[in-house]
């Protein structure tokens, strides 16, 4: 049994915890069925002797393959490899009725569900948008107006597979200004980010690909990836950027296909990536034959000027790196429109796949989201978002570190923070319920969903004193 685990794989140079390594080599073998289910694991001193590691060590590994469900423990007996429930075990439930659903642990579907709940209007401070008051209401429905006095007729037929062709020119001028060149037959839109990153994994990925994330990310693509049959490993994200030590060395092993990252205001950290991480991730990406998903959907809220932000798609110039944008964080989330910007190549086969799946886009919300950008009022509305935020923020930070809060580092830009609390935040969510408050806790935001300290908080949603008498109450 210990042969087939590979002890070569341990490694006390690579910066990752010899527990995670093992946790990862031993679970890798069960994934890929070269350990059966019901076969017995070495004891706790047999599996530290043969790979020269302390009995602590392999017992914290074996603790987490018995959380994560891989092994069970049996009292006398020792270890067993089990049958393990899928990642996101939501989407065996979703047909079960609402209270089934009500009664089951914290979750991503658990989480947006009561999101929806709390919107329109004053989002949670688990929420992942701005408020409603913030955004420009009354320029979304003078342009939603003009566009509806145009022809009916461009109103009433499918809409042209790739996107709105006036959009897609507005969309060179955009990414122009962020030094990535791409020409109008380099983008397809989509219905936000969420639909790209979906078109983007089916057309690369096949069941058992493996797929890169941060860890911690943007919590809905975990399931989703799940579901088409992929592996979804986690990427240690720091203040300025990825573990490089790790991704070179999780790059070796698992030859993702992809790594999905935010380069700019990073969710849930607000943090952004060194142009020195920048080029050593696309160094690493060009060694292992990965292809980069850069989402920045928060591209609008980074203050830019002084403050410049590096992009892998502005270094590559979208030979290895697809890029994601859109509007829902800035402008209406309920347009629901984005776009990705990649090789002409590319492009094609995503714009063939888009086809598949929905046809085309809305081409109502795309000539709403052109004429707005195309007429200049979309600047100065992201001007008074940005100094909004950077007002409220402050305010915030003070608020949450009287509570007990750490907030290492503190955001500098964007909607979030990612705050230590000290204690479990998946108790604290279930216990914020009783008092009407929604939390985000922090382990919902890693694939592996391990119990975690961190919360997410949105610095815009917390200008309510209510939120934080009731946040006071949950950490008392």
């Amino acid at each position: 049994m210990t042969d087939t685990l590979m002890p070569a794989l341990l490694s006390r140079d690579s910066g990752e915890p010899l527990a995670d390594q093992i946790f990862r080599a031993v679970s890798a073998r069960i994934d890929d069925k070269q350990l059966r289910v019901g076969s017995r694991m070495p004891s706790i001193r047999r599996f530290a002797a043969d790979h020269g590691v302390s009995p602590f060590t392999v017992v914290a590994s074996y603790d987490r393959l018995v959380a994560q469900g891989y092994l069970e423990s049996r009292r006398g007996a020792g270890f067993f490899v089990r049958e393990r429930a899928p990642l996101n075990t939501a989407l065996r439930r979703a047909g079960q009725g609402a209270a089934a659903v009500e009664e089951r642990a914290l979750d991503v579907v658990w989480l947006i569900r009561h999101m929806f709940r709390q919107m329109p209007g004053q989002p949670s401070s688990a929420a992942g948008v701005l408020p409603t008051a913030w955004l420009d209401g009354t320029g979304v429905a003078n342009a939603l107006r003009a566009v509806s006095r145009q022809n009916s007729s461009v109103l009433l037929n499918y809409a042209a597979p790739q996107g709105y062709a006036p959009l897609r020119e507005q969309l060179q001028r955009k990414l122009a200004e962020l030094e990535i060149a791409a020409a109008p037959d380099q983008f397809v839109t989509t219905l936000g980010v969420t639909q790209g990153l979906d078109l983007v994994a089916r057309e690369f990925c096949r069941p058992g690909d493996t797929v890169f994330v941060d860890d911690p990310a943007w919590f809905l693509m975990f399931g989703s990836f799940a579901a088409m049959g992929l592996k979804v490993v986690g990427i240690r994200r720091l203040a300025d950027g990825p573990d490089l030590a790790q991704l070179e060395a999780l790059a070796a092993v698992h030859q993702p296909r992809l790594y999905i990252i935010n380069s700019v205001l990073h969710n849930p950290s607000s943090t952004s990536l060194s142009a020195a991480k920048a080029f050593q991730i696309l160094r690493i990406a060009e060694r292992h034959d990965i292809t980069l998903v850069e989402d920045d959907i928060y591209c609008d809220l980074h203050p830019g000027g002084a403050q410049p932000a590096t992009r892998l798609a502005a270094l590559d110039q979208l030979q290895r790196v697809i890029y994601l944008g859109g509007f829902s964080k800035s402008l209406a989330a309920n347009l629901r429109v984005g776009f990705i910007a990649a090789s002409s190549e590319t492009v094609q086969r995503l714009a063939d796949r888009k086809m598949l799946a929905t046809l085309s886009t809305s081409d109502l919300g795309e000539r709403v989201v052109y004429k707005i950008l195309s007429e200049g009022v979309y600047r100065k509305h992201l001007d008074r978002i940005r100094a909004r935020l950077d007002a409220v923020r402050p305010q915030v930070l003070r608020r949450a570190e009287s509570l007990g809060m750490t907030l290492e580092p503190a955001p500098t830009a964007g909607m979030f923070a990612w705050a230590d609390c000290g204690r479990d935040t998946n108790v604290l969510a279930a216990r914020a319920m009783d008092e009407g408050l929604l939390l985000a806790p922090g382990s919902l935001f890693s694939p592996d969903q391990l119990p975690s300290t961190k919360l997410r908080l949105n610095v815009a949603a917390l200008e309510d004193d209510e939120a934080w008498r009731g946040l006071e109450r949950v950490l008392g």
